[in-house]
C-alpha cells in the first residue's frame, strides 16, 4: 500500500459546514474528547477558545482546520479512522455548529491491515 493514511477526515456536508462556520468565526479548531454528553460528540471552536492539554493529540486536519482527540479516547480509537459527518439537530451547547440546525457526528472504520501497518511505521519514525 503506497499513500498517506488518514487518522480523521470529513464527509462533503461536514466540509462544507465547515467553511460555512469558518466564514462567520473565522479560524476553527476541533476537538473529541470522549466521554457521556457532549464529550462524546465532536466539538468545534473557533481556533483560539479551547486550550489543548498535555494529553490531547493531533489527529489530523479536516477542511484545513486541526482535529484533536484526547490521550485516553485516542487509546480507545487508534485502530479507527474518524469520519465527520453532519446530521440535523442542535450538538454541544458549547460547538459553533450548534445555531445552525445541524450537528457535527463522528462515524468510524477499522482501519485495514496495510493501513495499520502504514500508521505503524510512521509512528516508529
Amino acid at each position: 500500500m503506497t499513500g498517506e493514511v488518514l487518522r480523521v477526515t470529513a464527509t462533503d456536508a461536514a466540509l462544507a459546514l465547515i467553511d460555512r462556520l469558518a466564514a462567520k468565526h473565522g479560524p476553527l479548531m476541533f476537538h473529541q474528547s470522549g466521554g457521556c454528553c457532549d464529550g462524546s460528540a465532536p466539538m468545534c471552536y473557533g481556533r483560539d477558545e479551547f486550550i489543548v492539554g498535555d494529553y490531547d493529540r493531533l489527529l489530523g486536519h479536516i477542511g484545513g482546520m486541526p482535529f484533536y482527540i484526547s490521550g485516553p479516547q485516542f487509546e480507545y480509537w487508534q485502530h479507527t479512522q474518524l469520519i465527520i459527518d453532519v446530521v440535523p439537530g442542535r450538538g454541544g451547547m458549547f460547538s459553533l455548529e450548534g445555531p445552525e440546525g445541524l450537528r457535527f457526528l463522528t462515524r468510524s472504520r477499522l482501519f485495514t491491515d496495510e493501513e495499520w501497518a502504514v500508521l505503524e511505521a510512521e509512528e516508529a519514525k
